[in-house]
């Protein structure tokens, strides 16, 4: 199993979220680091301080040295596609080429409909979240990209500087839809997050994407899968070990990466829960490796 950190930009202040990526990027297990794009925090009291995702991570991104990074993962409808494909070419440029590149379709009706952000049905979301992939996929490798699509136009466009990664930062897929959102990964996608769902629902979802990518004649092994693990409970902090178990029950559901949820209240306490993090995880990673 290989692990990563989602530290998220909610309820935390911008030393301890410094903290933990500081010394994160100092331990190699660690392979990724991610912010989130939600402009109000979504697990808790939603007026509570959130900071923007993607300003977040260029910060993060300049202080660390080691560790991929990524916002997990972009709403489509939070910005057009092709600034978006803009502002990754420049992150991916600026962090020496270690962006990953998260994208969904978005879900929070509660924080776009107080900034009058259009969500739409679940059907428009989706034929708008495919389309805007193929945008920025397509401005990131292409010279210059044309593009006619029902959400989506552009006449012409470059995109340059390219990105550093070629052909171009890996795209990672948030979200857990059988049919659109796995037919979208089976694509376009390097990478598919599958959030919180729960080790005994992988395989189905592992089924789903195998079944997209022969529709189009692509071999699944080829896209990572990973999902988000819980540290914290209603009653406070899960019991490593029990974390420990959770990831190992992913690991035989068929999870490479387990992204696993990092929590501070204070600078020191960013030091301590990396620590505790690495010692819970370590031994799983040792064990894949022999």
């Amino acid at each position: 199993m290989r692990f990563a950190l989602a530290t998220g930009q909610a309820n935390i202040s911008w030393d301890s979220l410094c903290g933990l990526w500081d010394a994160a990027d100092q331990v190699g297990l660690w392979e990724s680091a991610w912010t989130g794009d939600h402009f109000y925090p979504f697990l808790d009291d939603p007026g509570g301080p959130c900071m923007e995702g993607w300003v977040t991570l260029t910060a993060l991104a300049a202080r660390t040295r080691r560790l991929r990074l990524g916002v997990l993962v972009s709403g489509m409808p939070h910005r057009h596609p092709a600034v978006l494909a803009k502002m990754a070419a420049t992150l991916d440029i600026t962090s020496a080429g270690r962006l990953e590149v998260g994208l969904g379709a978005a879900w929070n009706q509660l924080e776009l409909d107080a900034y009058g952000i259009a969500l739409g049905t679940t059907a428009q979301r989706l034929d708008r979240f495919a389309e805007g992939v193929e945008v920025i996929s397509r401005l990131l490798t292409e010279p210059v990209t044309t593009f006619e699509g029902r959400h989506y136009r552009l006449a012409g466009a470059w995109c340059e500087p390219k990105p550093v990664q070629r052909p171009r930062p890996p795209i990672v897929i948030g979200g857990a839809g059988e049919l659109r959102t796995a037919a979208v990964v089976a694509r376009w996608g390097d990478h598919w997050n599958l959030g919180f769902t729960r080790p005994a629902d992988v395989p189905r979802k592992l089924a789903a994407l195998e079944r997209h990518c022969g529709a189009i004649g692509r071999d699944p092994a080829g896209i990572d899968i990973s999902v988000v693990v819980r540290t914290a409970s209603r009653d406070g902090r899960r019991d490593p070990a029990e974390v420990a178990r959770e990831v190992s029950a992913y690991e035989d559901a068929g999870c490479r990466l387990a992204i696993v949820e990092a929590l501070a209240g204070s600078p020191g306490d960013a030091r301590r829960e990396i620590g505790r993090l690495t010692a819970a995880c370590a031994p799983l990673a040792s064990a894949a490796v022999s």
